[in-house]
């Protein structure tokens, strides 16, 4: 039996630790999103929402993937998304709404953008 790496996981639960990556983590296991879309969601600046982006990438629980314009954050990470579960309740078990991007009323997003267009046409 192996001995767990006491010092990485004690490092990832740090990360963890912080209400505004809990929330960036908790929207990203549902769908990835934009920096803007972000921005809206915690109603933070986005050089503090790219400060914990960043944070997030280096602890190696996000990648981001460049879609035209846009930058899209996902989470990359099994063990984080077990965790996330495990703490925040799985996503599946969720009564607030369906899993994916949540459309927010002040947010410029394409995907929000593309939803409000959408319910306009019908």
């Amino acid at each position: 039996m192996s001995v767990p790496n006491y010092e990485q996981i004690g490092n990832q639960l740090k990360v963890l630790a912080h209400p505004v990556r809990l929330r960036i983590l908790d929207a990203l296991r549902r769908d990835a999103e934009c920096v803007c879309h972000l921005e809206t969601l915690l109603e933070k600046p986005q050089p503090y929402v790219s400060q914990q982006l960043r944070l997030l990438r280096e602890a190696g629980f996000i990648q981001d993937e460049k879609e035209g314009q846009n930058v899209y954050y996902r989470l990359m990470n099994d063990e984080v998304q077990s965790w996330l579960g495990a703490i925040l309740d799985d996503p599946q078990d969720l009564t607030a709404g369906p899993l994916g991007h949540t459309q927010l009323v002040n947010c410029a997003c394409p995907k929000c953008a593309r939803t409000v267009t959408a319910l306009d046409v019908t």
